[in-house]
């Protein structure tokens, strides 16, 4: 596996695939790697003769009081995982390779706002402008033909194929599905703060998700009902809970009696930590649709 760290070093390596008529995937990481991560490297391998993981966490998709400074920095580790995994190209930029003119004189990219205002968007303003601002660095630096992103961060992942469509970015967008802790808790790198005690407790979160989904595919038309219900058994269960939104999963919005494919998401916090996770579930058609 080889190592990047500026644009001369990814752009030197990235032309010579090209050149050879190579396709590249990009999996972007903000490092602390674990299986989830993995699943996106395997997925990556099954798409491309290259795979490019980067870590870099990028702080402006940090708002004001969350944990930029505290975010778990692992790299000797993840670089293990990664060459282990398959990985051909790491890339590890720094914030100069990232943002040369500085963060504050740096050009940022704002998130569709009918996607990003909600949910995610609503409880932590501006972080999507940072994820896309980022993401599309990390494209026009790594220039791959495939992107691989988790549905872990499912808002996420449909902010960033709309960014691709709409600025014409020539890149296929997979995403892979959740990988879950025994408990069924989402992983993801966040879970470390938690003792071991309280991962296995905070996996009610997907045990609860998992009732609301079976309760909209049997037939409930009271979307409402059920994020009140699901938020009312979460917080008898200890969790704080910013949001439970049952949500059409195209584009979040609010479902209509005939939207089948919806999304049930939320974010909860376990003592300190916040967590997020989301279940699909399909609603039962009218008659005729």
């Amino acid at each position: 596996m080889r190592l990047a760290e500026t644009r001369e070093d990814i752009h030197s390596i990235t032309r010579r695939w090209r050149r050879e008529g190579l396709l590249t995937a990009l999996v972007p990481t903000m490092g602390n790697l674990h299986e989830g991560h993995l699943a996106l490297v395997a997925a990556a391998r099954h798409e491309a003769d290259r795979v490019i993981t980067s870590i870099y966490v990028n702080p402006t998709q940090f708002g004001q009081g969350e944990d930029f400074d505290s975010y778990p920095r692992t790299l000797d580790p993840d670089r293990v995982l990664l060459e282990q995994a398959g990985c051909d190209l790491l890339f590890v930029p720094g914030q100069s390779t990232m943002y040369p003119f500085g963060i504050e004189n740096g050009i940022r990219l704002l998130a569709s706002p009918d996607l990003s205002g909600r949910l995610e968007g609503r409880s932590r303003p501006g972080h999507f402008d940072g994820v896309v601002t980022v993401v599309a660095r990390l494209f026009n630096l790594a220039c791959p033909d495939v992107a691989v992103f988790g549905e872990k961060d499912f808002q996420q992942l449909l902010v960033i194929r709309r960014m691709v469509e709409d600025l014409g970015y020539p890149i296929r967008v997979v995403s892979v599905p959740t990988v879950r802790e025994p408990s069924g808790l989402a992983m993801s790198s966040r879970n470390n703060y938690l003792e071991p005690a309280d991962r296995t407790a905070a996996g009610d979160l997907n045990a609860v998700m998992l009732a609301a989904a079976k309760s909209v595919e049997s037939g409930s038309k009271d979307l409402m009902g059920v994020e009140k219900d699901t938020a009312s058994r979460l917080e008898g269960l200890g969790f704080r809970v910013d949001y439970v939104a049952v949500r059409r999963a195209a584009d979040l919005a609010p479902p209509g009696p005939a939207d089948r494919h919806l999304r049930i998401l939320a974010a909860v916090y376990w003592r300190d930590t916040r967590l997020i996770d989301n279940i699909s579930a399909i609603q039962v058609g009218i008659p005729g649709i």
